[in-house]
């Protein structure tokens, strides 16, 4: 599984967002995060970004919603009762992991029966 952290210089929510992603990394020391700074719209489109911090896990933001433009803006987060905030929570961040690893064992079953 890739990890990429997308953010703008001086992202006042990344070290939160990386908090966050740590914890809910514990216990998967094989995991490794990329980070990459964004610097303009055309970078921001072409990498996947939908405001900072943004989360790719193989190439795909699991938080943005459908016909999200692309934006160097800050970005907010919905939890679960529809409330903005900063960063999603260490829970939010394990379910899309897990969902991403079970994505990732799936196409490595469909590839050993070949």
């Amino acid at each position: 599984m890739e990890l990429v952290l997308l953010t703008v210089q001086a992202c006042p929510n990344a070290a939160a967002f990386e908090e966050n992603l740590t914890a809910a990394l514990a216990g998967r020391p094989e995991t490794a995060v990329s980070r990459r700074v964004i610097a303009s719209e055309q970078e921001a489109a072409e990498a996947g970004m939908h405001g900072s911090p943004t989360l790719l896990i193989d190439g795909t933001d699991p938080f943005t919603a459908t016909g999200q433009p692309p934006s160097l803006s800050c970005r907010l987060y919905r939890d679960p009762t529809g409330r903005p905030r900063a960063v999603p929570s260490v829970q939010e961040l394990r379910e899309v992991l897990a969902a991403a690893g079970d994505v990732d064992r799936r196409r490595i079953g469909q590839g050993a029966g070949r």
